[in-house]
């Protein structure tokens, strides 16, 4: 393996870094407190690429290989994590379904204009009774001549709210569940009978949107099935691929949020002075520093090792959730570390640790619970 990074992937993570720190460090107690990314901000972003970093070249995306893509949301993360939301379900969970299965058709029909940012695309799984058990989904789609009658409710749908197409999991045969019953649709907006429902007010990650979707007889085209006809039934499928994906991606997104978190308290160590010396000359907060620093570079190491397998074309699926379960976990003990080395000022919303604190908890959550993961490591490790 060479550790080297090619020069493509250099001058893109030099030019985000550009973006970060001139665009996005100045406005990131702005996007707190209005909880809202600056359109100006979005429409950067559109004009980079970032919206089409997964898709190829061929509908209009950078073709970026996995590596590349980690090191985007590593970068962007750094600052704040809201902002890679607003474009990671594009390339992400909401439109690799499509990429994978989709009919070249669909890909034709649907990539490009996710891929510019000309439309923002979400990702339908969870349910009030449907989260770790992904296949315990009730959301019905019924068979009507050549559409699907959908009805059910979804909920933490990330860009929910201002999605202009919606990929959504639903029951197509009851008896089969996740082993032939569940099919995934592309839901566009505005389409009767799918309405957006309550506005989830969150514990942190300000400035991206979570929305309940509720469907009422929804009409959607049979067309619209990811894959055509011969996928009805196999979405739960799609569903597994399109997560390891974005498990990677947010482990490379927690090592961002943990190096600005260790960023943050080298600092502060140094600047503030206790017992009439810096704290950073303290014993114990330089073993808390190295500690942090140490657990930041398994994770980068991690993820730069999982990208590089999963742009060979080998499968990442036990990789992943390993990368997700250790950098999420990692991120929470680094931000708990940084705050307390802020002490009190730490707790106070003036200091930025305050917010990456808040921030990072939801990690260990989506995409798939810690727990999750440890579940899917082991099935792999006995099927192995």
């Amino acid at each position: 393996m060479d550790f080297d990074l090619p020069e493509d992937i250099r001058l893109m993570q030099a030019t985000i870094n550009k973006f970060v720190n001139q665009t996005l460090e100045p406005l990131s107690a702005q996007i707190e407190e209005d909880d809202a990314i600056p359109e100006d901000v979005v429409q950067s972003m559109r004009e980079m690429g970032l919206f089409g970093m997964s898709v190829p070249e061929e509908y209009g995306g950078l073709g970026l290989p996995t590596l590349g893509e980690c090191l985007v949301y590593e970068e962007i993360s750094r600052v704040n994590s809201s902002v890679r939301m607003r474009f990671s379900t594009n390339n992400g969970i909401g439109s690799l379904g499509i990429l994978y299965d989709g009919t070249p058709e669909q890909r034709e029909r649907f990539l490009p204009s996710i891929a510019s940012g000309e439309k923002t695309i979400a990702f339908a799984l969870t349910e009030p009774d449907a989260g770790s058990d992904a296949s315990a989904i009730r959301t019905s789609a019924v068979r009507d001549g050549d559409q699907f009658v959908l009805n059910g409710r979804k909920m933490f749908i990330t860009n929910g709210a201002i999605a202009d197409l919606i990929t959504v999991l639903a029951v197509t045969d009851p008896d089969k569940g996740a082993r032939g019953g569940i099919t995934a649709f592309v839901v566009a907006k505005p389409t009767p009978g799918l309405e957006v429902g309550k506005l989830e007010k969150k514990m942190g990650l300000r400035g991206s949107g979570t929305a309940e979707l509720i469907f009422e007889d929804c009409r959607v085209p049979v067309d619209n099935v990811i894959g055509g006809e011969e996928m009805i039934g196999r979405g739960f499928q799609t569903a597994m691929k399109v997560l390891d994906k974005g498990r990677l991606t947010l482990a490379a997104s927690s090592v961002g949020m943990a190096r600005k978190a260790l960023e943050l308290a080298v600092l502060y160590a140094k600047q503030r002075v206790q017992f009439g010396r810096p704290i950073g000359e303290f014993q114990l907060i330089q073993g808390m520093l190295a500690q942090m620093a140490t657990e930041i570079y398994a994770g980068q190491t991690m993820v730069y090792r999982t990208a590089w397998q999963k742009d060979q074309g080998r499968p990442v699926r036990k990789e992943a959730a390993m990368s997700k379960l250790y950098c999420t976990e990692m991120l929470g003990r680094v931000c708990d570390s940084a705050l307390q080395i802020h002490g009190g000022m730490g707790y106070m919303k003036e200091y930025a640790i305050e917010r990456i604190y808040r921030d990072a908890r939801v990690t260990r959550i989506y995409e798939g619970t810690s727990e999750i993961q440890k579940l899917v490591i082991a099935k792999e490790l006995l099927r192995d």
